[in-house]
């Protein structure tokens, strides 16, 4: 099959590219480094609040089983693992969690930043193995600078740790294509596994082997021809193996291993089970993430590699194209989807869209000079160097959105979040012990006098650790409130359902409960762009928050206002990325636009309301 022309490299270019790659990683590594302390110590992002750090934290040296299969749990050992060693043992780790929380985040979030660090150097590997070194930098670049691996490097999240595995496995990959090493089917095996332990999706880079296998299987050499299959079997094993090793509870656990796997497939595929969803196709959604995830350039450029790719490095094409395809054409039938769910397609996409880039560079070099090769191959002088001014150019039009995007959102990540600003605001003027009616979108720590993560469960209720509430919080999560004949109309109220789901939220909204707030003293009630975007977005399926937010507006007096946007610049449109990565220009500030209100009557104008 025909192969990636890789241009000779001498000692000298070989000296510029080392050097280039030390100034990519170290920018890297500095991009997800600016602005790592975010928000700390309160974590606002709710899967990073939920799934990961906590889990680890309540990890014992008896008790590994993390009693959760809705995200696989390699990350949560890896950084149980570095907690345990970083703060000297499980009680010095509960002692930070109760006591320094902003230290525990900082320390996962900076883990998962080393790891994006880590899967840049590994993707400068695969390109070399693929391409040339050449490719393999600018992809590099590519990666260190688009804006989905650099922002979700700054969150203790499974996004970007699963890149090391994925990328890993494409390296063994290229290795089977290449020189089908035992140990290339062993390092795919191992990506493979790894990967799947760590998110699930990652599990796509099995396509990567099967056409390797079957490159090497179908190749010239008929010696080597049983070799493959031998090499598959390894591979197999070898994934087996790392996932069980990364994943010991889907054997030990089965059942709920695989009760909770077929629950999360349920929930992705709940159609409009997520109130504030694009109502585009999963499709479209993400390949115009693509557009800004990774970059209008770029993406472009991508696809033109895709196709260049089957030209001139059918191998390459064969790794990397259909894995990505398929990808998006699964994940987009799904009923629910998230720009950072392609994380694992990032590879191939920036190799391919370099490898685009410095071909098309060097045939507008060539023909810009108009001379050919002399004799030999050697490329005259004035050739290279029109060649390496439209390198120059091409790479500059592939890493600048990127740049930007990621140098504003870790400007905005490294300035105070807007809820962090408004509880300044509320321990100022709020008193002690006043009740307050937050939105699901403060951490519970939040309304603590001290920001620790509380209690694991293997610490007891009484225990010294445990956190005072600084305000009374209505119970939003365990009651939910309806008049006497079942409606949200008014009148007399009683208590349904024990537990409502954070994203129910805005059903459960009525005017009835501003009524029942007032009388209860109640008083101060806490509205956030976060909840009610989603109401505004889908405003034909929930009509009570609709009215509920527009009573507020009328019965209440706004006390206190951050917006988390420039002055010259207008809201975001509610968006399950957009209104939370701080990706588009318009924001100054990280969180949402939150909105302090002080109600009016009732309860609220005697003496108690002040409490």
């Amino acid at each position: 099959m025909p192969t990636a022309e890789a241009s000779p490299v001498n000692g000298t270019q070989r000296r510029w590219i080392w050097t280039g790659l030390a100034v990519v990683l170290v920018g890297g590594l500095g991009l997800r480094l600016w602005g790592v302390k975010s928000g700390l110590p309160y974590v606002y992002g709710v899967d990073e609040a939920a799934h990961f750090v906590p889990r680890a934290i309540a990890m014992s040296g008896s008790e590994l089983n993390p009693h959760y299969f809705d995200n696989p749990p390699a990350l949560t050992y890896l950084l149980h693992g570095v907690f345990y060693l970083w703060f000297g043992g499980y009680s010095g780790v509960v002692h930070a969690a109760a006591l320094h929380p902003a230290a525990v985040y900082e320390l996962a979030r900076v883990t998962v930043a080393v790891l994006g660090t880590l899967a840049l150097w590994l993707l400068y590997v695969l390109g070399s193995r693929l391409f040339d070194r050449r490719v393999a930098l600018l992809a590099t670049a590519l990666e260190a600078v688009a804006f989905l691996p650099a922002y979700y490097s700054h969150l203790a999240l499974n996004d970007v740790p699963a890149l090391v595995p994925v990328t890993m496995a494409l390296i063994g990959c290229a290795g089977v294509v290449k020189q089908g090493r035992r140990r290339d089917y062993a390092l795919a095996g191992l990506g493979i596994g790894l990967g799947a332990a760590t998110k699930y999706t990652a599990g796509i880079v099995l396509l990567a082997l099967v056409a390797a296998v079957a490159i090497r299987a179908l190749g010239d050499d008929r010696a080597r021809q049983r070799r493959p299959l031998a090499g598959l079997m390894l591979a197999g094993v070898a994934a087996l193996l790392a996932f069980i090793a990364a994943n010991p509870y889907a054997l030990l656990d089965f059942h709920a291993f695989t009760h909770e796997l077929a629950q999360e497939s349920a929930v992705a595929e709940e159609a409009g089970g997520k109130l504030g969803a694009p109502h585009e196709s999963g499709l479209v959604y993400y390949l115009w993430t693509l557009t800004w995830g990774l970059g209008w350039v770029p993406a472009l450029a991508a696809v033109g590699g895709g196709v260049l790719a089957w030209v001139r490095s059918r191998s390459a094409a064969w790794l990397l194209t259909p894995a990505i395809v398929v990808f998006i054409v699964i994940m987009g039938t799904e009923e629910r989807f998230f720009g950072r769910w392609l994380m694992p397609l990032i590879p191939g996409l920036c190799l391919l869209a370099a490898f685009f880039a410095l071909t098309l560079a060097s045939a507008i070099g060539r023909a810009a000079s108009a001379v050919r090769p002399r004799p030999g191959g050697r490329v005259p002088l004035p050739a290279r160097v029109a060649s390496a001014i439209a390198a120059a150019a091409a790479a500059a039009a592939l890493l600048f959105q990127g740049l930007i995007s990621t140098v504003h959102a870790d400007a905005v990540l490294a300035r105070p979040n807007t809820l962090a600003l408004t509880r300044a605001w509320m321990v100022a003027h709020v008193p002690r012990g006043a009740r307050v009616v937050p939105e699901p979108v403060e951490p519970q720590a939040w309304l603590h006098e001290a920001p620790g993560l509380g209690p694991p469960k293997a610490v007891k209720a009484d225990s010294p650790l445990s956190t005072v509430s600084r305000w009374r919080s209505y119970p939003w999560l365990l009651w939910r409130i309806v008049s006497s004949n079942g409606s949200n109309a008014g009148g007399r109220w009683r208590f349904v359902h024990r537990y409502t789901r954070v994203e129910d939220y805005e059903y459960t909204l009525s005017p009835a409960l501003i009524d029942y707030y007032a009388q209860q003293h109640y008083c101060w009630v806490i509205t956030a762009s976060q909840q009610y975007g989603r109401a505004l977005a889908d405003p034909h399926q929930v009509p009570g928050a609709i009215a509920y937010y527009r009573a507020l507006a009328r019965r209440a007096v706004v006390v206190y206002r951050v917006s988390p946007y420039s002055a010259q610049s207008a809201p975001v449109t509610f968006n399950f990325d957009w209104s939370y990565d701080d990706y588009p220009s318009s924001y100054r500030l990280s969180g949402p636009e939150v909105i302090v209100y002080r109600l009016r009557g009732g309860g609220c104008d005697t003496p108690r309301s002040g409490l």
